[in-house]
């Protein structure tokens, strides 16, 4: 199927008609010109995709100095658009400096016909794929600023909370790598996204990457990419995270859990800036921005000899400590109030709001697994109440001793949930936080457990 314009500049009027026989067997539109004192206005007007452009106009000269001046003429309107330069008289060097100058191919006369077509597609394909990338990336653009703007977040009052609000506005302006420390559910990854959000980078993607999830077999997959061939499923070329981030911003969550292997095939590629796609050689730069995310903590898994002290420099240049919710008991209220407008609106509830006692309960209450616990906790109540004064009854929290196994609860009348969320609570515990360890104790896979952490905020 014929598509893409070409514009022919050439002052032989044979060749052109022979040209236009030709090319118009392949392209949507073809419009020739004899003289290239109507270049600069053809480009304004037509917008052709892929210029082939002649090397000299003037009788007598054949320096290729003509074709020259007006490639770097039509570069300076659009330095993307593809023109490949077309002589009789051709030599090494004019050709090298042609290309160097910005042209995309040179082609010789008398032409062959199927290479002469072969070199027009292949620079039209590049001017289709960098209109398509453009496109992508101003979409990208627009939506990031529609969600940053209409992404509202509660920091809350808390002087702790203020203070860590001020650190990220100064470390966002910098490429400095940053580390986000605190328990699960206090908003690591929302952090994560305000820090991008205030970088220069931010019209550029942030690219998340759960690391408790990938299992070690797809690990460099996942993050640097294969070709096609690579192994049994590589049907296609495939980019990984890093490539994806490229301008942008990778938030590595729960470094933590990634295995001692993979931390050194990590580190390699965050100190030689480059990656390599699995079944390739070649090595990709890549330009990105690292922010990491644990509830570890990382320097006793140094001294244990479970995390690389070379990564963990690597990836600390600063760290971002987020308080757990019991320690900033003020910010309670607020994040409640905030979290019931947004369900009440999202459910059409009308306007609701907290009693007094309510708001006691909730302030009371330790909240072991963080902001998340409690949002959750709001979008239930909201969902379930009746009224427009949500009481105290429309809350229902476990103690912490139930979650973490160390209480006297039972599992009678408990729901299969609630009884694997005690279960994982207790086994946690034991083991101290070892997921591997708690993994092997209930016999299932550090995945499947770190995703069902996340499910019960534990």
């Amino acid at each position: 199927m014929k598509s893409g314009h070409i514009l022919v500049v050439d002052d032989n009027r044979n060749v052109l008609s022979a040209l236009r026989i030709l090319l118009e067997n392949y392209f949507e539109k073809v419009t020739l010109l004899t003289t290239p004192n109507q270049l600069l206005v053809s480009l304004r007007e037509g917008k052709p995709d892929i210029v082939l452009l002649d090397m000299n106009f003037s009788a007598g000269i054949n320096s290729g100095n003509e074709g020259l001046y007006w490639l770097a003429e039509v570069k300076k309107y659009d330095k993307d658009i593809p023109v490949v330069l077309f002589t009789a008289y051709a030599d090494i060097d004019l050709a090298v400096k042609a290309l160097k100058e910005g042209a995309s191919d040179f082609v010789v006369k008398p032409w062959d016909n199927a290479k002469l077509i072969a070199t027009l597609q292949s620079a039209y394909s590049l001017r289709k794929s960098q209109k398509e990338i453009k496109r992508l990336k101003e979409k990208q653009g627009v939506l990031s600023r529609v969600l940053n703007r209409e992404e509202e977040l509660c920091w809350g009052k808390s002087p702790v909370m203020q203070q860590l609000l001020t650190l990220i506005e100064k470390v966002a302006k910098t490429d400095a790598n940053i580390l986000i420390t605190g328990e699960n559910g206090t908003g690591k990854e929302v952090v994560a996204r305000e820090i991008h959000r205030y970088s220069s980078r931010k019209e550029e993607p942030l690219v998340s990457v759960d690391m408790g999830a990938i299992t070690e077999s797809l690990f460099e997959s996942e993050l640097f990419g294969h070709v096609k061939g690579a192994f049994t499923d590589a049907r296609a070329d495939r980019a990984g995270k890093f490539e994806a981030a490229d301008g942008g911003t990778l938030f590595l969550d729960e470094i933590g859990n990634l295995s001692y292997t993979l931390q050194a095939k990590l580190l390699v590629a965050l100190q030689s800036r480059h990656i390599i796609r699995v079944g390739s050689n070649d090595p990709i730069p890549v330009n990105i921005r690292l922010i990491c995310a644990t509830n570890s903590n990382l320097h006793e898994s140094v001294q244990n000899g479970t995390f690389r002290e070379d990564l963990l420099y690597r990836i600390n240049t600063i760290q971002v400590e987020i308080p757990p919710l019991r320690d900033r008991k003020e910010d309670i209220s607020l994040l409640a109030d905030f979290f019931l407008q947004k369900y009440a609106s999202k459910y059409a509830k009308g306007a609701l709001r907290l009693s007094k006692e309510t708001v006691r309960k909730l302030e009371s209450y330790s909240w072991p697994g963080n902001v998340r616990e409690l949002q959750h906790a709001v979008e239930k109540a909201v969902i379930l109440c009746d009224g427009s004064e949500l009481q105290p009854s429309d809350f229902y929290m476990k103690e912490q001793s139930d979650r973490t196994g160390n209480g006297t609860a039972s599992i009678d009348n408990m729901s299969l949930d609630e009884a694997e969320q005690l279960l994982i609570g207790a086994s946690l515990k034991r083991n101290g936080g070892n997921m591997s360890a708690v993994a092997a104790e209930l016999g299932i896979t550090r995945p499947t457990l770190y995703s069902k952490i996340k499910k019960y905020g534990l």
